[in-house]
């Protein structure tokens, strides 16, 4: 491996212009791809093989007329006031004049009306599902009502769905990252050279996912993931390999032979680290849930394309840089250099030091530190996002509250049981049945008459349950509800809502969770073990990850569930965590994490192979990597850092549970837990059973068989003297 990346590296370098050209080509060809053929992202979750998901499509199916997306317009007279049925005809008229707007049901001839007269629900059904539905049309849903003198109008439902904007908030961690750059590199060329490569990889990736919506259907927050993601390793890996370029550039080494080595050495982490981040992302698939297997495979084609510019196109700007890469104090006009071997004995290797002095009380210490931050992690409570917990001020948000205020929470939740049978009369009985156990039910606050399509042999029960989509209450009803209706005999009855889908989402990925670690963890432990030559250090790796991903469970919790600081991120409303967000969590951690191990100990390992003592060794990897790995960490947790500062609380809770879990990991668990360990162990640490060393191939990854060929080569290049 190494001696492959090693020679990509020196072509690359000396074919500076056409390694260049070719990205640039390629990035062109997919901007135009993505212009042309580019298609609308979606919102719509899809779940197969859950009860909810198979009532919708019932509804497609047998009542077309009530599948497409829905609209509730929320009318309010002033305070001690009372609508007027002349005042809001007007409004139900103006909603049904729009283009695509089947129905809309006047309050007071169904019974929308609140109880003292001052509220009303306009219910709004549009004939295409919420992710069809165009801007134009959504626009005119937002303004009936615009000039309704002295009432309050707002507009909510299915159909205020929209897809989320990247802004200029998402732009300040890459600030904060050219930044770290600086700071770490001493040099202007170097840190911008570095972003600008993680950049171009970025684009290439995002432009190539986009170029694909056209035949694949995307969820809108996919490309956000992508994108972050993309970000963040591109950036890290690139600063990886120009650091280690930076080094032999100090021991004296030619720059090309220094950008074969880099690439040779720091790549293969970079490429392990790659495909443990692909492995953990490409993993969600498993899952069996389509809209999170398209974000999990999105997120890794982008970070495949970081490995892959990280290894051709960053040796190609290396070439162009020249020296320039260094501080002008470190480049020395023989093509030697001096200060960065000064500069390795700095923070790291005290660090290091201090580590295996103090490891034991470190261990403990880092231990039960991270699990007291798990504890909040055991009232986790995970749903589908609903508009409770939107923005503030947001139309969505001010339509939720004052439903809320004129109806009760409930009105904001509907549930819908879809009743099939073979035939009207056994659909008329069945659903009659129905609607008796389900008015019965704790938590239901009333259930409207049945509404039959044209054959009758499907009827549709609308269910107001008395708290919100998300409370405990709603949920307990679900579950009662469908037990009550499972015995009815005649006809097939499923049910289906925002509580419902998110009952059915959360027991589906709770069922796939221990398939999905099985599956990621085991590739992720054999390739570690390829890598690092070892049993113990994966082992000790997949530990440390747990020790992360609990306390970020526990402070994500804490923060958005609870409501403890929440201000300090702009969290409005607390309510449950969404649905996909534990298992996304892990996945894409569990990545990150492996990232860092590689990083830290692959240099471990390399001084091991190469004679140092197991404690000189993991001084010496934490004395060269520390800075690398801690300038990483913050430009990582910068990238997440900026899409907390989002509106949506989707892209907020995992902004900020992948930031926590990124701060932790690396300053907790791989530069103190994971030392400390390395420290315990001493020459154990590396020690794997001869059958299974004699069954692994050997990757060298540490570039052992390449250090020797290249200092034979060298040898026999030596004049001998006469």
């Amino acid at each position: 491996m190494a001696t492959l990346l090693y020679r990509l590296g020196r072509f690359s370098f000396r074919r500076r212009g056409r390694i260049a050209a070719v990205w640039l080509l390629l990035l062109i060809l997919l901007g135009v791809g993505a212009a042309t053929l580019m298609g609308p992202t979606s919102d719509k979750f899809s779940m197969p093989g859950t009860e909810s998901q198979r009532a919708l499509d019932d509804l497609d199916r047998q009542f077309p007329q009530a599948g497409g997306a829905t609209g509730t317009i929320v009318v309010a007279a002033p305070e001690g006031g009372k609508l007027a049925p002349a005042a809001v005809a007007p409004l139900v008229k103006e909603a049904s004049g729009i283009d695509g707007v089947t129905a809309a049901m006047d309050p007071f001839q169904v019974g929308s009306v609140s109880e003292d007269g001052r509220y009303a629900l306009i219910q709004v059904q549009f004939d295409k599902t919420a992710d069809e539905v165009t801007d134009e049309q959504k626009s005119a849903y937002e303004a009936v009502g615009a000039d309704a003198e002295g009432l309050r109008v707002e507009h909510g439902g299915e159909v205020m769905g929209g897809d989320v904007e990247v802004g200029s908030t998402e732009a300040l961690g890459v600030l904060v990252a050219a930044v770290v750059l600086v700071v770490t590199f001493g040099s202007l060329v170097a840190a911008g050279m570095t972003l600008l490569n993680a950049l171009i990889g970025v684009a290439v990736g995002m432009a190539g996912l986009f170029s694909l919506t056209g035949v694949i259907e995307l969820t809108s927050t996919a490309p956000i993931l992508a994108l972050m993601l993309g970000l963040a390793v591109g950036i890290d890996y690139s600063l990886f390999i120009t650091s280690r370029y930076r080094q032999y550039l100090a021991e004296g080494l030619r720059p090309e032979e220094a950008a074969g080595r880099a690439t040779g050495t720091a790549g293969s982490a970079v490429v392990f680290a790659g495909v443990t981040v692909v492995i953990a992302l490409a993993g969600l698939s498993v899952v069996g849930i389509p809209f999170l297997s398209v974000m999990g495979l999105a997120a890794a084609g982008t970070v495949a394309v970081a490995v892959l510019v990280a290894l051709t196109l960053l040796p190609a700007f290396l070439s162009f840089a020249g020296k320039k890469i260094l501080p002008r104090k470190q480049r020395h006009p023989e093509g030697h250099t001096a200060g960065e071997g000064a500069v390795a004995e700095g923070f790291g290797f005290a660090w290091g030091r201090l580590v295996a002095k103090l490891r034991v009380p470190l261990l403990v210490a880092g231990i039960l530190g991270l699990g007291a931050l798990t504890l909040p992690a055991q009232d986790m409570r995970i749903a589908l996002p609903d508009a409770g917990t939107a923005a503030e001020g947001s139309p969505a948000r001010e339509a939720y509250d004052l439903t809320s205020e004129g109806f009760g929470e409930g009105f904001n939740g509907r549930l819908v049981a879809v009743v099939n049978g073979e035939d009207a009369r056994s659909t008329g009985a069945a659903a009659e049945k129905a609607t008796s156990l389900i008015k019965d039910t704790d938590g239901v606050l009333t259930v409207a008459p049945p509404q039959l399509n044209e054959k009758g042999t499907t009827a549709l029960l609308a269910i107001i349950p008395e708290a919100g989509p998300t409370a405990v209450a709603t949920e307990d009803a679900v579950h009662d509800i469908r037990d009550r209706v499972a015995d009815i005999k005649g006809a097939d009855i499923a049910l289906t809502g925002a509580t419902a889908l998110g009952i059915d989402v959360s027991e589906k990925l709770a069922d796939a969770l221990p398939v999905y670690l099985l599956l990621v963890v085991g590739l992720s432990i054999l390739l570690l073990m390829l890598v690092f030559r070892s049993v113990l250090v994966p082992l000790k790796a997949a530990l440390g990850f747990l020790l992360t991903v609990g306390a970020t469970f526990g402070i994500t919790v804490a923060l958005f569930q609870e409501g403890h600081l929440a201000g300090l991120v702009g969290v409005d409303t607390p309510g449950p965590l969404v649905s996909f967000l534990p298992i996304l969590l892990i996945g894409i951690l569990f990545g990150l994490a492996m990232d860092y191990e590689v990083f830290l100990v692959s240099r471990m390992r390399e001084d091991f192979v190469h004679g140092a003592d197991p404690q000189a060794a993991m001084v010496s990897g934490m004395g060269h990597n520390a800075r690398v790995v801690t300038a990483a960490a913050l430009i990582m947790t910068s990238v997440f850092g900026g899409f907390v500062l989002m509106d949506d609380p989707i892209i907020k809770s995992i902004g900020f549970a992948l930031a926590v879990g990124v701060v932790i990991d690396a300053f907790v668990v791989r530069m103190t837990l994971v030392p400390a360990v390395m420290s315990l162990l001493g020459r154990a640490a590396w020690w794997l059973p001869r059958p299974v060393d004699k069954a692994l191939p050997d990757l060298d990854i540490e570039g052992e068989k390449l250090s020797r060929r290249l200092d034979a080569e060298t040898r026999d290049e030596t004049p001998v003297p006469v």
